[in-house]
């Protein structure tokens, strides 16, 4: 063999080696890429043996607070397409009626019914209970509560009244208190239930101008975490909303007193119609999710904001995992060397 040929032979050999090492991470980017795959289709073929069994509305008895306009409204319409009969609860007899009307023509069936009550869920617990109790011997015991009375106050901490802090708390957090406890013990005797907590985005941060709306919004997810920490034996599963701005008579109410700073990072994110989100949280609260959230910007708010909290499926276990990846990134980042 000549030195021309001993020289061609050995250079072909290290550009045929040296281009199996400059298609290795094109391999190695297909094998991890194929692993990923599989890892998703078997959580996928898992994840009903895993899940919560979702809770079917046909002749189910829901029963909404808050329930006679804006979102609390709109669910109570959602559960009557799919055939529930429907409490709903409400300080205004007025707005209940007109509601009811409302509710009704949503009905897939003659036989489904709305029931309304007057009452105010924040003031005396024994008298939710017994307008409770009227409800579930009328229509059966509750098979879903929808927490979603409420009001939101907007103005820097100085600007509230004191009162309103109290009121608040009372609102949002005592006026949710009062109706679940009222349902409970009847739940965890049949083994099985849904809870639904309409918190908001305010409930998930702190924002400027919500120094009286977001403690009182923060306190229904320490309520719904310790209670889904009970009542999982139980077959009774625990749901969270955290809407964003929607645009509800309580929405344009809160906006007149909203301070600018308020209003220019509410606009960032846009608002929501009721429809919209009653779709949303009625879908997650049947499926037995924890979280309910809506769009990407909530989505990504729920991830970063997730903590401990009950891990009720999939892909709440996947949210609360890269969210502690997250945070550990961000720790080392902040490290001092």
């Amino acid at each position: 063999m000549s030195s021309e040929e001993a020289l061609s032979s050995t250079l072909s050999h290290w550009l045929s080696f040296n281009s199996w090492w400059l298609l290795l991470p094109f391999v190695m980017l297909l094998v991890m890429a194929a692993f990923i795959v599989a890892f998703v289709l078997l959580l996928y073929m898992i994840s009903p043996l895993i899940s919560p069994k979702p809770l079917k509305l046909n002749g189910a008895h829901v029963v909404v607070t808050g329930g006679s306009s804006g979102i609390g409204k709109c669910i109570a319409m959602e559960c009557y397409k799919h055939g529930a009969f429907i409490t709903l609860v409400a300080r205004d007899e007025h707005k209940l009626v007109q509601a009811k009307k409302e509710v009704e023509k949503c009905a897939i069936n003659d036989k489904q019914v709305v029931l309304c009550i007057s009452v105010d869920v924040s003031k005396d617990y024994s008298q939710v209970e017994s307008v409770i109790k009227q409800a579930q011997e009328k229509l059966g015991p509750v098979d879903m509560l929808v927490n979603c009375a409420g009001t939101a106050i907007s103005r820097k901490f100085e600007e509230v009244e004191v009162d309103c802090f109290k009121r608040l708390m009372e609102v949002n957090y005592l006026g949710s208190v009062y109706p679940t406890r009222a349902v409970i013990t009847t739940m965890k005797e049949r083994r099985m239930g849904r809870i639904m907590f309409v918190s908001s985005q305010a409930g998930q941060i702190g924002l400027f101008g919500y120094t009286a709306y977001s403690p009182s919004k923060f306190a229904l997810r320490g309520l719904a975490e310790a209670l889904q920490m009970e009542m999982k034996p139980y077959n009774i599963y625990v749901t969270v909303a955290y809407p964003p701005d929607t645009d509800t008579p309580g929405f344009a109410e809160e906006n007149k007193t909203k301070p600018l700073e308020t209003r220019l990072i509410s606009e960032t994110s846009g608002v929501c119609q009721p429809e919209q989100v009653a779709k949303i949280v009625v879908k997650d609260a049947l499926q037995g999710n924890f979280t309910s959230s809506f769009g990407p910007d909530g989505y990504m708010l729920s991830a970063l904001t997730c903590g401990m909290s009950p891990v009720t499926s999939i892909t709440e276990g996947l949210q609360q995992n890269s969210s502690e990846q997250a945070e550990g990134d961000c720790g080392e980042e902040h490290k001092t060397p």
